[in-house]
Protein backbone atom coordinates (compact mmCIF):
# COMPACT_ATOMS: atom_id res chain seq x y z
CA UNK A 1 0.00 0.00 0.00
CA UNK A 2 1.08 3.59 -0.60
CA UNK A 3 3.36 4.78 2.27
CA UNK A 4 1.69 8.21 2.34
CA UNK A 5 -1.75 6.60 2.56
CA UNK A 6 -0.51 4.33 5.34
CA UNK A 7 0.90 7.33 7.21
CA UNK A 8 -2.34 9.28 6.95
CA UNK A 9 -4.91 6.53 7.36
CA UNK A 10 -3.05 3.51 8.74
CA UNK A 11 -4.57 4.01 12.19
CA UNK A 12 -8.02 3.21 10.78
CA UNK A 13 -6.99 -0.41 10.18
CA UNK A 14 -8.09 -1.23 13.73
CA UNK A 15 -11.36 0.74 13.56
CA UNK A 16 -14.67 -0.83 12.67
CA UNK A 17 -16.46 0.31 9.52
CA UNK A 18 -19.36 1.88 11.40
CA UNK A 19 -17.09 4.20 13.41
CA UNK A 20 -15.19 5.29 10.30
CA UNK A 21 -18.45 5.97 8.49
CA UNK A 22 -19.84 7.93 11.42
CA UNK A 23 -16.68 10.04 11.66
CA UNK A 24 -16.90 10.89 7.95
CA UNK A 25 -20.60 11.81 8.26
CA UNK A 26 -19.85 13.96 11.34
CA UNK A 27 -17.04 15.71 9.46
CA UNK A 28 -19.30 16.43 6.47
CA UNK A 29 -22.03 17.93 8.66
CA UNK A 30 -19.40 19.84 10.63
CA UNK A 31 -18.08 21.39 7.43
CA UNK A 32 -21.61 22.25 6.33
CA UNK A 33 -22.20 23.91 9.69
CA UNK A 34 -19.14 26.15 9.41
CA UNK A 35 -20.02 26.97 5.80
CA UNK A 36 -23.54 28.02 6.82
CA UNK A 37 -22.07 30.06 9.66
CA UNK A 38 -19.81 31.88 7.21
CA UNK A 39 -22.91 32.58 5.12
CA UNK A 40 -24.72 33.87 8.25
CA UNK A 41 -27.32 31.14 7.64
CA UNK A 42 -29.44 29.66 10.44
CA UNK A 43 -28.73 26.16 9.09
CA UNK A 44 -25.43 26.41 10.96
CA UNK A 45 -27.23 25.03 13.99
CA UNK A 46 -29.17 21.95 12.78
CA UNK A 47 -26.18 20.74 10.74
CA UNK A 48 -23.86 21.40 13.66
CA UNK A 49 -26.11 19.49 16.04
CA UNK A 50 -25.98 16.41 13.79
CA UNK A 51 -22.18 16.60 13.74
CA UNK A 52 -21.78 17.14 17.47
CA UNK A 53 -24.23 14.36 18.35
CA UNK A 54 -22.19 11.84 16.36
CA UNK A 55 -18.90 13.09 17.79
CA UNK A 56 -20.21 12.83 21.37
CA UNK A 57 -20.89 9.14 20.76
CA UNK A 58 -17.54 8.50 19.06
CA UNK A 59 -15.44 10.47 21.51
CA UNK A 60 -17.07 8.78 24.49
CA UNK A 61 -16.33 5.42 22.87
CA UNK A 62 -12.71 6.44 22.25
CA UNK A 63 -12.30 7.74 25.80
CA UNK A 64 -11.57 11.34 24.78
CA UNK A 65 -13.46 13.02 27.61
CA UNK A 66 -12.29 16.59 26.96
CA UNK A 67 -13.22 16.45 23.30
CA UNK A 68 -16.56 14.90 24.19
CA UNK A 69 -17.29 17.74 26.62
CA UNK A 70 -16.60 20.26 23.87
CA UNK A 71 -19.20 18.64 21.63
CA UNK A 72 -21.81 18.39 24.40
CA UNK A 73 -21.30 22.10 24.99
CA UNK A 74 -21.56 22.76 21.24
CA UNK A 75 -24.90 20.97 21.17
CA UNK A 76 -26.29 22.97 24.10
CA UNK A 77 -24.98 26.27 22.72
CA UNK A 78 -26.45 25.40 19.32
CA UNK A 79 -29.90 25.38 20.91
CA UNK A 80 -29.14 28.74 22.54
CA UNK A 81 -27.68 30.17 19.33
CA UNK A 82 -30.64 28.94 17.30
CA UNK A 83 -32.89 30.92 19.65
CA UNK A 84 -30.74 34.07 19.55
CA UNK A 85 -30.40 34.05 15.75
CA UNK A 86 -34.17 33.76 15.27
CA UNK A 87 -35.08 36.32 17.93
CA UNK A 88 -36.35 39.61 16.54
CA UNK A 89 -34.96 42.82 18.01
CA UNK A 90 -37.91 44.70 16.53
CA UNK A 91 -40.85 44.01 14.20
CA UNK A 92 -38.65 43.50 11.13
CA UNK A 93 -35.08 42.72 12.21
CA UNK A 94 -33.41 39.70 13.77
CA UNK A 95 -30.38 39.79 16.08
CA UNK A 96 -27.67 41.41 13.93
CA UNK A 97 -23.97 40.64 13.62
CA UNK A 98 -22.06 42.95 15.94
CA UNK A 99 -18.80 43.44 17.82
CA UNK A 100 -18.19 42.37 21.40
CA UNK A 101 -18.81 44.87 24.15
CA UNK A 102 -16.51 45.45 27.11
CA UNK A 103 -18.89 43.43 29.29
CA UNK A 104 -18.84 40.53 26.82
CA UNK A 105 -15.03 40.59 26.75
CA UNK A 106 -15.01 40.25 30.52
CA UNK A 107 -17.54 37.41 30.29
CA UNK A 108 -15.32 35.72 27.71
CA UNK A 109 -12.39 35.79 30.13
CA UNK A 110 -14.54 34.21 32.86
CA UNK A 111 -15.76 31.52 30.43
CA UNK A 112 -12.16 30.79 29.42
CA UNK A 113 -10.88 30.51 33.00
CA UNK A 114 -13.98 28.66 34.18
CA UNK A 115 -13.64 26.13 31.36
CA UNK A 116 -9.99 25.43 32.20
CA UNK A 117 -10.92 24.82 35.85
CA UNK A 118 -13.86 22.61 34.82
CA UNK A 119 -11.87 20.50 32.34
CA UNK A 120 -8.97 20.20 34.80
CA UNK A 121 -11.38 18.88 37.43
CA UNK A 122 -12.97 16.41 34.99
CA UNK A 123 -9.55 15.13 33.90
CA UNK A 124 -8.57 14.68 37.54
CA UNK A 125 -11.73 12.71 38.30
CA UNK A 126 -11.35 10.45 35.26
CA UNK A 127 -7.55 10.24 35.60
CA UNK A 128 -6.94 11.52 32.06
CA UNK A 129 -3.60 13.28 32.67
CA UNK A 130 -1.81 10.49 30.81
CA UNK A 131 -0.50 12.45 27.83
CA UNK A 132 0.70 15.93 26.89
CA UNK A 133 -2.37 16.15 24.63
CA UNK A 134 -4.56 16.43 27.73
CA UNK A 135 -2.97 19.77 28.59
CA UNK A 136 -3.47 21.04 25.04
CA UNK A 137 -7.08 19.78 25.15
CA UNK A 138 -7.68 21.92 28.21
CA UNK A 139 -6.61 25.07 26.35
CA UNK A 140 -8.43 24.29 23.09
CA UNK A 141 -11.60 23.43 25.00
CA UNK A 142 -11.52 26.84 26.69
CA UNK A 143 -10.85 28.60 23.36
CA UNK A 144 -13.71 26.78 21.65
CA UNK A 145 -16.11 27.39 24.54
CA UNK A 146 -15.59 31.14 24.19
CA UNK A 147 -15.83 30.95 20.40
CA UNK A 148 -19.11 29.05 20.50
CA UNK A 149 -20.63 31.45 23.03
CA UNK A 150 -19.67 34.46 20.90
CA UNK A 151 -21.03 32.80 17.76
CA UNK A 152 -24.34 32.19 19.51
CA UNK A 153 -24.34 35.91 20.40
CA UNK A 154 -23.57 36.67 16.72
CA UNK A 155 -20.32 38.46 17.52
CA UNK A 156 -17.76 38.79 14.73
CA UNK A 157 -14.88 38.08 17.12
CA UNK A 158 -16.06 34.48 17.48
CA UNK A 159 -14.09 33.70 14.31
CA UNK A 160 -10.81 34.70 15.93
CA UNK A 161 -11.27 32.05 18.61
CA UNK A 162 -12.27 29.45 16.00
CA UNK A 163 -9.17 30.20 13.94
CA UNK A 164 -6.86 29.81 16.95
CA UNK A 165 -8.54 26.62 18.13
CA UNK A 166 -8.71 25.12 14.64
CA UNK A 167 -5.02 25.72 13.95
CA UNK A 168 -4.09 23.93 17.19
CA UNK A 169 -6.54 21.09 16.48
CA UNK A 170 -5.15 20.16 13.04
CA UNK A 171 -1.92 18.52 14.30
CA UNK A 172 -3.54 17.54 17.61
CA UNK A 173 -6.21 15.30 16.05
CA UNK A 174 -3.74 13.89 13.55
CA UNK A 175 -1.47 12.91 16.44
CA UNK A 176 -4.44 11.29 18.18
CA UNK A 177 -5.05 9.17 15.08
CA UNK A 178 -8.15 10.86 13.64
CA UNK A 179 -7.04 11.94 10.18
CA UNK A 180 -10.49 12.77 8.83
CA UNK A 181 -11.18 15.02 11.82
CA UNK A 182 -7.75 16.63 11.41
CA UNK A 183 -8.57 17.43 7.77
CA UNK A 184 -11.89 18.81 8.97
CA UNK A 185 -10.12 21.30 11.24
CA UNK A 186 -7.77 22.28 8.43
CA UNK A 187 -10.78 23.19 6.28
CA UNK A 188 -12.39 24.80 9.34
CA UNK A 189 -9.38 27.12 9.61
CA UNK A 190 -9.74 28.26 6.01
CA UNK A 191 -13.51 28.73 6.33
CA UNK A 192 -13.08 30.61 9.63
CA UNK A 193 -10.77 33.12 7.95
CA UNK A 194 -13.34 33.67 5.19
CA UNK A 195 -16.09 33.77 7.82
CA UNK A 196 -14.35 36.54 9.76
CA UNK A 197 -13.94 38.62 6.62
CA UNK A 198 -17.55 38.03 5.55
CA UNK A 199 -18.99 39.01 8.94
CA UNK A 200 -16.71 42.04 9.16
CA UNK A 201 -17.94 43.21 5.74
CA UNK A 202 -21.49 42.73 6.95
CA UNK A 203 -20.86 45.03 9.91
CA UNK A 204 -19.11 47.64 7.74
CA UNK A 205 -21.98 47.54 5.24
CA UNK A 206 -24.59 48.06 7.96
CA UNK A 207 -22.59 50.96 9.41
CA UNK A 208 -22.49 52.65 6.01
CA UNK A 209 -26.26 52.22 5.60
CA UNK A 210 -27.07 53.55 9.07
Amino acid sequence: MNPIFDYLFGQYADYNTLDITLEIVAVIFGLLSVWFSKQNNILVYPTGMVSTSIFVYLLLKWGLIGDMLINIYYFIMSLYGWYIWTRKVDAEHYTPISRVTKKENITSVFIFIGTIIFVFTVYQVFDKWNSWTAYVDTITTAVFFVGMWLMAKRKVENWIYWIIGDIISVPLYFYKGFTFTSFQYLIFTILAIYGYNAWKKNIDKNLQMS
